[in-house]
């Protein structure tokens, strides 16, 4: 029997994902990204950005190393530039919440489902879900798995934390439901800071250790 077993490998893994990638807070920014999208669209939209994390995370966990050798990317590196373009995406909520998108996507399906497709990608699979730390965290979990049914609890641990982002999305229209207009633009307004204060903090964790590594 390995050192780590499997039932307490699955529990570490599935609290480490779980606490990084938080599926309540993805709920809440999926709704301050789509409050007056319709079923169809939300449903499209949390599969979309599931299936995209997940598959990030796949490729992270199987040649995460390898794609940042070749490239000569360092993790550090990659969460200053996840930090950056969050930042981007929280001041465009704050100052107005994508208010001139969502107008537009209610008289046009076209444009909805563009809007929808790019929010899908980034920020909500990238970097929100599958962001710096939860890539970090999945390459160290898969680095040290003893075996390789270690390896498949990992995977499993993702695609558990992935399918949970999924479920609070879709059902994420239950808290718009009594936000009301009023509600909406709070909130967008509200996590468009939480959101900036998160990647100021991706840049600077970014910035202290490359500094330590000096």
């Amino acid at each position: 029997m390995n050192a780590i077993g499997l039932f307490d490998y699955w529990i570490i893994a599935i609290a480490a994902l779980f606490v990084i990638v938080n599926p309540l807070t993805t709920a809440f920014m999926f709704v301050s990204l789509l409050p007056r999208t319709s079923e169809t669209t939300r449903k499209a939209v949390a599969k979309r950005s599931s299936l995209i994390a997940t598959g990030v995370f796949f490729v992270f966990a199987l040649l995460g190393g390898l794609i940042f050798k070749i490239f000569g990317i360092t993790i550090e590196a990659f969460r200053i530039a996840g930090g950056l373009i969050l930042f981007g995406i929280a001041m465009s909520m704050i100052h107005k919440g994508l208010d001139e998108g969502e107008t537009s996507s209610a008289s046009d399906p076209a444009i909805e489902g563009k809007i929808a497709k790019d929010i899908s990608v980034i920020p909500l699979a990238i970097p929100f879900m599958s962001g710096p730390g939860a890539i970090a965290t999945v390459m160290i979990l898969t680095s040290e798995a003893p075996t390789a049914w270690h390896l498949i609890v990992v995977f499993a641990a993702i695609m558990l934390t992935t399918g949970s982002c999924y479920l609070a999305m879709v059902y994420s229209h239950f808290l718009v439901r009594y936000l009301g207009e009023t509600g909406k633009e709070i909130i967008t307004r509200i996590f468009g800071i939480i959101l900036s204060v998160i990647a100021v903090q991706f840049v600077i964790n970014g910035v202290l250790e490359i500094y330590a590594g000096l």
